[in-house]
């Protein structure tokens, strides 16, 4: 932000009241002080806001240590962090900013003592990631003033903040806290208050769908995390992302989240989800998730090495392929890997083919093949470093075996998997992108902030309407279609956002 005739940036002798002095509050001090803002930080435990105050002190001495920030603005900052002896010391704050725990009678109790003692234009926000805004609103006398202000653990790293609107927060709340959010140094996005807001719920599809395809008996959990880092592009697989954020928080958040839409199918987790919980296989923090993990948390057994997750056949590699139809790509695949492509079939070569959203079962019954023979290749990912195929049952495994060797010499990775529609990418990307689409239909926020709030919350490789860009939006709609159609479950209906850009060949980001 610019600054004024003064040369002071706006807001910078603005006060910032936190209550809750943990590890969120005690970050959006510290970003709020970075940003020119003074603090007081209050907690209701006795020394628990000077040790708070104490710790974003060694914070900001390690960010002049590492070179990010100059010894004058880490002592500027320094000295607008002060302690709060108690509720009513926050009555100069323009904001005040609840970060206690998730629990909403204690909220609206926080939210009662800081409005009896603030300005009547003062903001009060709320960091909840899972407390509707409305809810807490409901113990205020003035709920123009209230929203949620969700940050990102950590915060000082984590650029996000979600500005939650509930149905009565005022405009000028919302945009006051956008000017504030920018001054702490982060990205806002405007979300309407929805459980999970937006990052919490966009992010289900990554684990849920994941869990499905393990449930399915489809493929293993490394497998399904080595093909969405190779192919797909994200920095961790949806397995080892529950084992880091721990499944005791990522399985109550689903719940949650999937009885606030009523149970839409979309949004519903595994029953194998539950049973890791309750058997305290909880993750990196008990060493034992869905991987095993050393006290550092290195990730240790076969997952380590990637050997789950990759075909390492002793089959010859098959000198002929049989396509299954006109696939100038599939051909060209196999082509670089030395192989001929038969010019018709010859009754014994492999027979290929690359569906989009549908399993070989399904194909091979379509198209009259011989599903013995037939293997399926998933193109739609980065084929350079990882191949997914799959075989229906039946399949003879030497036909897989050959067609695996062939694809080796690529130099990419290859994995095998059960017959599934859509494997493993094209589910998993479709549900994602999905889901997207849905929020933007809804209304959770624009879809330009949909995207921005993926990339910066879960670091996405591409926000969920760009994905579906990424895709194809026909063909993003095409696999959910053949999903919801092969399986019956409702949980793959595809969003009318989706149906109605992809019949008209819109661009996925036009509005309504």
């Amino acid at each position: 932000m610019a600054p004024n005739a003064a040369g002071e940036h706006p807001g910078e002798h603005q006060i910032i009241g936190v209550i809750g002095a943990g590890a969120m509050g005690r970050g959006i001090a510290q970003v709020s002080a970075q940003g020119g803002m003074n603090v007081l930080l209050y907690d209701a435990a006795s020394g628990a806001a000077q040790k708070g105050r104490d710790y974003i002190l060694g914070m900001i001495d390690r960010s002049v240590e590492r070179g990010r920030m100059t010894p004058e603005a880490a002592a500027a900052a320094k000295g607008r962090i002060q302690v709060a002896a108690a509720i009513a010391d926050l009555a100069p704050a323009a904001l005040v900013v609840e970060a206690v725990i998730e629990d909403l009678e204690i909220k609206r109790q926080v939210f009662r003592a800081v409005e009896e003692v603030v300005a009547r234009d003062a903001i009060i926000a709320s960091n909840t990631s899972s407390i509707r805004i409305a809810s807490i609103a409901a113990a205020c006398r003035h709920k123009e003033r209230i929203a949620g202000l969700h940050f990102f653990n950590p915060v000082p790293l984590m650029p996000l903040v979600e500005i939650v609107r509930a149905p009565a927060t005022a405009d000028e709340t919302v945009r006051s806290l956008d000017a504030l959010g920018k001054r702490m140094g982060r990205v806002p996005v405007v979300v309407q208050d929805s459980p999970g807001f937006l990052v919490n719920l966009g992010g289900r599809s990554y684990t849920t769908e994941a869990l499905r395809i393990f449930s399915e008996g489809v493929a293993s959990p490394a497998q399904v995390d080595a093909v969405m880092r190779d192919a797909c592009g994200f920095r961790m697989g949806p397995f080892e992302l529950m084992d880091l954020t721990g499944i005791d928080v990522n399985y109550p958040v689903s719940q949650i989240i999937f009885n606030g839409y009523y149970q839409d199918r979309r949004l519903a987790t595994q029953p194998a989800h539950q049973a890791m919980m309750e058997s305290g296989r909880l993750g990196r923090k008990t060493r034992i998730g869905w991987f095993t993990y050393d006290e550092q948390g290195t990730t240790l057994g076969p997952a380590a090495a990637g050997a789950e997750a990759d075909m390492k056949p002793d089959d010859a590699p098959a000198p002929r392929v049989v396509l299954a139809g006109e696939d100038s790509r599939l051909a060209r695949l196999f082509q670089d890997a030395g192989c001929e492509i038969a010019a018709a079939d010859d009754g014994t070569s492999p027979i290929v083919a690359a569906p989009l959203g549908e399993d070989c079962t399904s194909l091979a019954v379509r198209l009259g093949l011989d599903a013995r023979r037939l293997v399926a290749v998933d193109l739609t990912g980065n084929i350079a470093r990882r191949v997914t195929l799959m075989a229906a049952p039946g399949a003879a495994a030497t036909a897989v075996a050959a067609v695996a060797a062939r694809l080796l010499k690529t130099g990419a990775a290859v994995t095998g998997i059960k017959d599934s529609p859509g494997f493993i990418a094209q589910r998993m990307r479709g549900m994602i992108a999905n889901l997207g689409c849905e929020m933007a239909q809804i209304g959770i926020a624009s879809p330009a902030d949909i995207d921005t709030a993926m990339k910066l919350g879960l670091n996405y490789p591409q926000g969920p309407l760009e994905m579906t860009e990424l895709m194809g939006t026909r063909a993003t709609f095409d696999i959910m279609s053949r999903l919801h159609e092969i399986t019956g479950d409702d949980r793959y209906r595809p969003s009318l956002w989706l149906r109605r850009r992809a019949l008209l060949a819109l661009p996925i980001n036009t509005p309504d």
